[in-house]
Order: structure tokens, then C-alpha cells, then sequence
């Protein structure tokens, strides 16, 4: 949760007026439990999209890299308003299909996940991929440029 994409998600998330909320997967940092391969954090996140989702409010969700992965599954459920995919994990994972109007970022040079992986996911959906040219998987020395694409996506009417 203190990933610096995370918290620059977070950010973003905060300046467009949504409430952001960050939490660690099972067994990272102080969190009890143990790794679950993606069954048991999804199960989380929907309980903290539950939890403090208000009534008659949008949510919104977001998630880099396999919390990406986290985020599309939680959102096949929770239907948020705005989802944000950051770096999905998609050459590791089976990221769920999204609804459209989706922003999905990807580095160009990411060396965890790569780019024709998540082309390679999205290409089925006709789901646009925007690129930041020469980024990595953490996005070093471009987070204000991440931050901005997101706000620009947050920012803009709902589909």
C-alpha cells in the first residue's frame, strides 16, 4: 500500500474529490493471513469495497499490477463508476474482462509485466491501452505524468 504508483493512484483518486482507500494484501506488511494466489485478495477487496461503499454513492476502483489484477476481478462484482488499471498483471494472472471506459496504463519498457501481455488482454475487449512511452513497471521519474492521465480520466464525464 505504500508503493509509490499506489500512492500516487491515491493521490489522484483524492484531488478528483473521491475518498481513496489503500490496503495491504494478506500477509504484506502487518496485514495477517497468508498469500492466496488471487482468490483470498480478491475476497478482500470486496469486502473492503462493502464495507465502505455509501449508499447511493459511485465507487471507484483501482489497482496496479497484480492489484490490477485484484481490482478487475472486484469490479465484475462492485460495478464501480471509474476503474483505473495500472501495469495489470496480465502475463502472471487472468485479469477479468473490464466494462468500457476502463483507463488501462501501461510502460512501454515495463520489465515485470510486459506490454504484449496486456495488449494481448485487452485486444479481445477492444479496450484501449494508453502507453507511456519508455515507462517501466514503477514508473520512474513519470508518476506526475501517471498522475495526470488518471486525474485527466477521473475528471472527464462518465460514460
Amino acid at each position: 500500500m505504500d508503493n509509490k504508483v499506489v500512492a500516487t493512484l491515491a493521490r489522484a483518486f483524492t484531488q478528483c474529490g473521491w475518498r481513496a482507500v489503500r490496503f495491504n494484501f494478506r500477509g504484506i506488511g502487518g496485514s495477517a493471513g497468508a498469500w492466496d494466489e488471487g482468490r483470498g485478495e480478491i475476497d478482500d477487496a470486496l469486502a473492503v469495497g462493502a464495507a465502505l461503499r455509501e449508499p447511493g454513492q459511485p465507487l471507484a476502483l483501482a489497482g496496479f499490477s497484480f492489484g490490477a489484477y485484484v481490482a478487475s476481478h472486484a469490479a465484475a462484482v462492485l460495478h464501480p463508476a471509474r476503474l483505473v488499471l495500472i501495469g495489470p498483471a496480465a502475463a502472471s494472472f487472468t485479469v477479468a474482462p473490464v466494462a468500457a471506459g476502463t483507463l488501462v496504463i501501461h510502460g512501454e519498457a515495463d520489465d515485470v509485466v510486459p506490454l504484449s501481455a496486456t495488449l494481448a488482454w485487452a485486444r479481445p475487449q477492444a479496450l484501449p491501452v494508453v502507453v507511456v512511452p519508455g515507462g517501466g513497471h514503477f514508473f520512474h521519474g513519470q508518476l506526475a505524468l501517471l498522475k495526470s492521465l488518471v486525474v485527466r480520466h477521473l475528471s472527464a464525464p462518465a460514460a
